[in-house]
């Protein structure tokens, strides 16, 4: 039966130009992940424990679509996608929690685990969404209005068996996403979808998204493959360095993170993590791999020189640069992770509980749960910004206040 599209809200050009801002406003998570790609907070002020039954609950809207992303925040609205029968949609809520737009963005996936997989990516006044079956849409972010689409298939791509699942990512006037086919990357013009360059062909795409940073001065994309892990110039998306280090054609499915001179990257089904250090030039070269930290779907993180992450059914802290394993915590089971103020917020997978903890390398501390209502699994990563906590599971996204009276 297909659901009822109303949303019930509850109150409680070919020149490649690379400038990416740092300054966002410290109210705005306008991609996966947030504007480092490690789901880590600007905020402060924020509650260190939380009563029984958790924070309070400011609302939630119910009947969203069905779906695993993660909510972005920008410009005062609140972006999260959903299937409905067979459409895709995009839909854009005030902060109060009232439907501002819904766009659909063409056909939904239905094949394994039918839902939506990637989060909107919200830049100058623009959205961007990669749907599962492979169709790129941009939106005026205040309105939903769609300026142009793109769809993979015209780079010979092809959904992996889950289908497309990355996050664009926007690096200077260019939206970048990986098609897979004859070009395994590709560089769009973001006001008009034309092509700006592409990547050489690694294979499939599989289902991480591309992280962008700076290494020497050095701009540069790293990101996940079938292949492996591959590493191009942001500029041009010339090969710098790749490697086999993968979990197969099983899938391939975190994104790579990039801190201090070091790329880190963990896969699921026993595969685990692997570091590289970069040279001056930023190719990199594997200093340790481990399987303390075989992570699936939730990530890891960077705070003060360890590496936090979702490891099978709890979270494992790791020493960044030597892989030296500091502990390992039950928490709430297999799940996803975030950094705020300090402070760890985990999401289960499967129990629809998410918990607030000590994050420091001497051991977890959980600090206080709630509990959201849902069915199956949730991958969609928590987000913290503008003092709230935004929690997606299956047709349902909640908000609640978490700032410190």
């Amino acid at each position: 039966m297909i659901r009822s599209s109303v949303v019930r809200l509850v109150l409680a050009s070919t020149v490649f130009v690379l400038s990416v801002s740092i300054l966002r406003a410290a109210d705005e998570w306008p991609v996966f992940r947030g504007g480092d790609g490690q789901s880590k907070s600007p905020d402060t002020g924020l509650l260190k424990e939380w009563p029984d039954g958790g924070p309070a609950l400011l609302w939630k809207a119910e009947d969203i679509g069905k779906g695993y992303s993660a909510v972005t925040v920008a410009g005062g609205l609140v972006y999260v996608t959903g299937d409905e029968g067979e459409k895709l949609y995009i839909r854009a809520f005030d902060l109060s929690g009232k439907e501002v737009w819904k766009k659909d963005n063409g056909p939904a996936w239905k094949a394994s685990h039918p839902g939506s997989r990637a989060s909107v990516t919200i830049d100058s006044g623009k959205a961007y969404l990669l749907s599962g079956v492979g169709v790129l849409g941009c939106y005026e972010a205040k309105t939903g209005r769609r300026l142009w689409y793109k769809e993979m298939k015209e780079w010979g791509g092809k959904p992996g068996g889950w289908g497309y699942a990355e996050s664009p990512l926007v690096v200077g006037n260019a939206v970048i996403v990986k098609p897979g086919g004859k070009s395994c990357i590709v560089a769009l013009n973001k006001m008009t979808g034309q092509q700006l360059w592409a990547s050489q062909s690694f294979g499939g795409p599989e289902y991480s998204s591309c992280t962008y940073f700076e290494h020497n001065k050095i701009p540069l994309i790293v990101t996940g493959t079938r292949s492996g892990i591959i590493c191009v110039s942001a500029k041009t998306g010339q090969t710098v360095w790749t490697d086999g280090f993968c979990a197969g054609n099983t899938a391939n499915c975190p994104t790579p993170i990039y801190s201090d001179g070091h790329v880190f990257w963990s896969n699921g089904y026993g595969k685990g993590g692997i570091c590289y250090k970069l040279d001056a030039q930023g190719k990199g070269q594997e200093v340790w791999r481990t399987r303390d930290l075989v992570s699936h779907h939730g990530g890891y993180l960077v705070q003060d020189g360890c590496i936090y992450g979702n490891h099978e059914r709890g979270v494992t802290c790791l020493d960044l640069k030597t892989g030296q394993k500091k502990w390992t915590h039950d928490a709430v089971g297999k799940g996803s992770i975030a950094w705020a103020d300090g402070m760890l917020y985990l999401f289960s997978e499967r129990a629809g509980q998410a918990a607030l903890a000590t994050c420091s390398p001497d051991g977890l501390e959980i600090k206080g749960k709630v509990k959201v209502e849902g069915g199956g699994p949730s991958w969609a990563h928590p987000v913290i910004i503008g003092g709230r906590l935004y929690l997606r599971y299956d047709t349902t996204l909640y908000c609640f206040d978490i700032k410190a009276k």
